[in-house]
């Protein structure tokens, strides 16, 4: 016998197949048998399926004489021809990942469970592109011990993400509903009642492919028929838990129609005309009215407000709140601020409320203001719009500028009082290249500027014009500006494919090293990059401005990587890795940098290179770090050459240069006089207008959020560890987080924390943010050992510190010994610690004095002097 059995249930869907049955047959565990279960079909399936059986004994195939209609019936003809202890089902329109049945086998043998369920992942069959369904669902592996135990479970009510024990499954009667769409549902309901134990993994085991033209039932929410299909096995799902002696999970299951199939049909709302809103409204609504209201007071804000527009029969006010819940996710027309609580519309309501998003308590630059374009004309050339712009939260002060941003350009605009306390603009604009136009407005009194994007009727007719097109685009429908791709000039053409024939990175390297040869290098050239070209910054930085202090005559030229900005005025600057950078590469008689030049490129002849390094600190570096650390000679032998091209290293303590030098193998000149870029942290200098900047209200303390990135998870914005929701939970009235992600991190802030959390990822310099702070929070970040110059309070989260230690990068220290403050490993921790900062700060006065002398001993604030003159003035 078989150990699995999958049923592949098709309808008309011959072309695909095949497909689905190849990913059975190709699955690693060999010993299965594939039942395809047809539902009548009228065209080549019969043909097909005979073929796959005729090609492999593992193959049955199963036709039904009349059409069922549904998923249900061909899924228990399967079920009840299977004759294997597990099974699965697949729909002929997808596929299961190669271990799909393997590991799922696996894993029910070994826990014994009633079934195992695991990731389902959609593939967008245009791009190729896997998306996970609900991660978080299944982000660890697990036994549950029964749905009470977790009843955040429903929102998984597929059948196809599961292998099922076909006993228990025949013992228990439990099969799919053969009237009604949506019949998994319904067949999870009662599987979760019944089962006793299930287990769950975290690997992909199902892909869902979502095609360009898919016309799926789960796919169809545009027929009403499919909202009433969609409620009645909502219906029947709560009944079927009553049924088994669950009734008691019955708002747990409602709480996933709320979550996830109600948004299915609010998402679009938008593009719906009223008729078929209105109709939508009234199928739902009587559904909505069993469901008790402490469910619905779970919801999201605005999730709950198209609740209440619902039951309460507002046709337009629904269509209008749809409208916030995807894309940039517009504000209201109107809100109510009453007793401290904001609500949306025009009236005080429970089921109104929206306080949870803080929108009426973000700073100016991140407010919401909403603008709606009507009326969309062109006389050929430029474009014509009616704007009514809405100020919901009152934000907008007695003086201001507004204007209509294009990308890069502002075009000055004239709103004027509509009398219902917003605005109307006529806005007359030449579309230029694609960009998303914005409605900004700047506050007089300091320049800060809010901007948001323009709304439009989704219907709207684009507007064509020569070269672009200007149209609604989105569910939301907002205004775009999109370039029509056309036949390029024939000029253009060959000098495309010349550019990316030619212009290649080896073939950049090879034009170096001949120019290298050829080119007398010029002693007055200097080739400064901070950061691989992210910006104006760091200790090159501190040495150009005294090298410009001093008038020496050398012409400075900047390293900029491309989309990066924030260099001053008269700064000369040349793209990172263009064919002029090679050139200024190959000619500077001078290099300066903080992490490295292009690695395979050599030093000319004659250049002199000074490495001012970024950081120091308790992180393992150079051959010690992870990504040199293994046994393979060539990125080893790479980093060796990059490293012998230094004439010069900035080393700001006797224990940097206890573990670096012999860490990166590094034996050349060493300039022990401190970090030019903490001169200005010792002369207690830095930016005065932080806090205007980032708008931290009056007398609220500063917490600067530093952590460095992991090198497991570069990118995913993992490194933001501490729960930022429970601290602005519990101390927002009195501070301000500053979070400063390391340069390699993406992670954006939700905008309800605005409100507590500003991001400063890409503010110019790090060292204007520790003056102006209070404390700091880091984890491992180097930041710690500059700020200690400062003599503020450290707090340290570290609440991996095992795994980072011994197995994510690795340390020289021992952090939990050394640290001059408090470590903490939870939120809770953390909020305790700043509420007794004072105390815990004069607690660790000894470790933070033996902590300063251990990094700090050598900062005296003229390293920049001391390295100029040595390194530029002497040699000049």
């Amino acid at each position: 016998m078989p150990d699995c059995t999958v049923v592949v249930i098709t309808y008309n869907d011959a072309a695909r197949l095949p497909r689905a049955v190849r990913s059975v047959l190709g699955q690693s565990l060999r010993d299965l048998e594939v039942i395809i279960s047809d539902d009548a079909s009228t065209d080549g399936t019969p043909e097909v399926a005979a073929r796959l059986v005729a090609a492999d004994p593992r193959v049955r195939y199963l036709r039904r004489r009349h059409n069922s209609g549904g998923c249900g019936a061909p899924r228990n003809d399967g079920m009840d021809a299977a004759t294997t202890p597990y099974v699965m089902f697949l729909d002929s329109d997808d596929e299961l990942p190669r271990h799909a049945c393997k590991s799922l086998l696996t894993e029910i043998e070994r826990t014994g469970a009633d079934f195992v369920s695991g990731q389902i992942s959609r593939l967008y069959e245009r791009t190729g592109r896997l998306q996970p369904y609900y991660p978080w669902l299944f982000a660890r592996r697990r036994v549950v011990e029964g749905i009470r135990e977790e009843p955040a479970l429903f929102l998984d009510s597929f059948t196809t993400n599961k292998l099922y024990d076909l006993s228990r499954l025949r013992a228990a009667r439990l099969r799919f509903p053969e009237d009604v769409h949506y019949e998994d549902h319904v067949f999870a309901a009662g599987l979760y009642a019944l089962s006793r134990r299930f287990a769950v993994v975290p690997w992909t085991v199902y892909h869902w492919h979502r095609a360009p033209t898919n016309e799926s039932i789960s796919l169809s929410i545009d027929d009403l028929d499919n909202v009433r299909q969609r409620v009645t096995a909502a219906r029947m799902s709560d009944d079927a838990l009553r049924r088994h002696g669950a009734g008691d999970l019955v708002p747990h299951r409602q709480r996933r129609f709320l979550r996830q199939d109600l948004r299915v049909y609010l998402n679009p709302l938008p593009s719906r005309d009223l008729v078929w809103t209105k109709e939508f409204a009234s199928i739902v609504r009587p559904y909505l009215e069993e469901i008790p209201g402490d469910a619905l007071d779970e919801m999201a804000p605005l999730d709950r407000v198209c609740c209440r527009l619902i039951l309460d029969d507002r046709i337009e006010d629904l269509r209008i709140a749809a409208g916030s819940l995807t894309g940039p996710r517009a504000a209201p027309r109107s809100a109510v601020q009453h007793d401290g609580r904001t609500y949306w519309g025009t009236t005080v309501s429970p089921g109104m409320d929206i306080t949870r998003l803080r929108l009426a308590e973000l700073p100016y630059a991140a407010s919401r203001l909403r603008h709606e374009a009507t009326a969309l004309s062109t006389d050929g050339e430029r474009v014509r719009m009616t704007v009514r712009s809405y100020d919901p939260f009152g934000k907008l002060p007695l003086e201001w500028k507004a204007f209509l941003q294009l990308g890069g350009k502002r075009v000055p605009i004239t709103p004027r009082p509509s009398g219902d306390g917003g605005y109307v603009s006529e806005v007359v604009f030449t579309p230029t290249g694609k960009c998303d136009p914005r409605i900004g407005f700047t506050r007089t009194s300091d320049g800060h500027t809010t901007t948001d994007r323009i709304i439009v009727d989704p219907r709207t007719e684009p507007i064509e014009l020569p070269g672009r097109t200007v149209k609604a685009e989105g569910r939301a429908a907002y205004l775009c500006v999109r370039p029509v791709a056309g036949p390029r000039p024939v000029w253009q053409r060959v000098k495309r494919r010349l550019l990316k024939r030619y212009s290649t990175p080896r073939n950049k390297l090879r034009a170096y090293k001949v120019l290298i040869r050829v080119l007398p290098r010029r002693g007055d050239l200097a080739l400064f990059e901070s950061d691989v070209g992210k910006g104006y910054s760091g200790s090159p930085r501190a040495v150009h401005e005294e090298l410009r202090r001093r008038g020496l005559p050398i012409e400075v030229v900047w390293s900029e990587a491309k989309g990066r900005g924030g260099f001053p005025q008269g700064v000369r600057r040349v793209r990172r890795g263009s064919w002029r950078y090679v050139w200024t590469m190959a000619r500077a008689g001078i290099w300066v940098d903080s992490h490295g030049f292009p690695l395979d490129y050599p030093k000319p002849r004659g250049t002199r290179y000074l490495q001012t390094w970024h950081g120091q600190g308790i992180k393992s570096i150079g051959f010690d770090a992870p990504d040199l650390r293994g046994d393979f000679d060539r990125p080893r032998a790479r980093w060796r050459a990059a490293v012998a091209r230094w004439d010069a290293l900035v080393s700001p303590s006797a224990e940097f240069s206890r573990v670096f030098l012999p860490s990166n193998g590094y034996t050349g000149k060493v300039y022990r006089c401190g970090t030019p870029r903490c001169d200005a942290l010792v002369r207690g200098e830095g930016a005065r207008d932080v806090r205007e900047r980032l708008e931290i209200p009056p007398g609220r303390k500063i917490l600067l959020y530093a952590p460095t990135y992991r090198d497991r998870a570069k990118g995913s914005g993992r490194s933001v560890r501490a729960d930022l929701e429970l601290m602005a939970d519990e101390l927002a009235g009195e501070w301000v987080v500053v979070l400063r992600t390391h340069p390699v991190e993406r992670y954006r802030v939700p905008e309800h924390l605005l409100h507590f959390v500003r991001t400063a990822g890409s503010y110019p310099e790090i060292n204007d943010l520790m003056p102006a702070s209070d404390a700091l929070l880091t984890d491992y970040s180097s930041v710690m050992c500059d700020y200690a110059l400062t003599g503020k309070p450290m707090l340290f989260f570290i609440d991996d510190w095992d795994d980072y230690r011994l197995s994510e990068r690795g340390v020289y220290h021992d952090l939990l010994a050394i640290a001059p403050g408090p470590c903490v490993t939870t939120t809770e921790d953390l909020v305790a610690a700043l509420r007794d900062l004072p105390a815990r700060h004069a607690a660790c006065a000894e470790r933070y004095a033996a902590f300063r002398e251990l990094w700090c001993a050598d900062e005296h604030g003229d390293a920049a002097a001391r390295i100029v003159a040595d390194f530029f003035e002497g040699a000049h």
